[in-house]
């Protein structure tokens, strides 16, 4: 293995971090409609938990479809 592979590697692993951290930083943001926390009410949070949890569920459906073609 030579550099260049352990960089493009190292690079490779470094960007996918990156975006994971976007991709759920919006889903998080769309769930609470731009909201603080503190600014919702216990309806609109309970509502915010429910879809980051069914953004889960939607990610893992993905990996398993994804293993399954």
């Amino acid at each position: 293995m030579n550099v260049n592979q352990i960089i493009n590697m190292i690079v490779r692993i470094v960007t996918r971090r990156l975006m994971n951290k976007g991709v759920n930083a919006g889903i998080d943001l769309a769930a609470r409609r731009g909201k603080a926390k503190e600014e919702m009410t216990p309806e609109e949070r309970e509502e915010a938990r429910k879809a980051r949890k069914l953004a889960n569920r939607g990610r893992k459906t993905m990996r398993i479809g994804r293993r399954l073609f």
